[in-house]
């Protein structure tokens, strides 16, 4: 039994109406109906709520139709990779934070009396910013270009 038939037929042994599921699920009455259709598939975090309401397994409702099970399948991998993608973006505006502040830094030295030294040695202020932009873009596009693929 697909997906679809199996919401409608446990929405009807409870004895509630579309619209009813419908204010349950804090959705629209449409949605509950596209799902009923095959048209459409609810979220994981709906699915969790149908199973509750139900009272019927998720397995129960996953197994019951492939395409159901793919898309859950997709989804969850899509939720690992912005997490992955976030750390390397982030090393990137690390990169570019080193970059302003040395740029300031010798701005200041230039324009004011002040004779601010760049502690950690020029290899790191001339190379350090270099490298955290170009690992966190390069490690950036590859998780986007995964992300993609799935």
């Amino acid at each position: 039994m697909i997906f679809g038939d199996k919401l409608k037929s446990e929405r009807k042994n409870k004895g509630w109406s579309q619209e009813e599921l419908a204010e349950k699920l804090y959705v629209s009455r449409q949605s509950v109906s596209k799902w009923e259709n095959s048209q459409n598939y609810p979220s994981i975090e709906i699915l969790i709520k149908i199973s509750d309401l139900l009272g019927v397994t998720i397995d129960e409702l996953l197994r019951s139709d492939e395409e159901l099970k793919e898309k859950v399948i997709k989804d969850s991998k899509q939720l690992a990779h912005p997490n992955l993608k976030i750390i390397f973006d982030v090393l990137f505006l690390i990169g570019v934070a080193l970059l302003i502040l040395k740029l300031g830094i010798l701005l200041l030295n230039k324009i004011t009396p002040l004779d601010i030294n760049l502690v950690g040695g020029s290899f790191f202020w001339n190379f350090g910013s270099l490298f955290f932009m170009v690992g966190g873009g390069i490690g950036s596009g590859i998780v986007k270009e995964k992300y993609k693929e799935d």
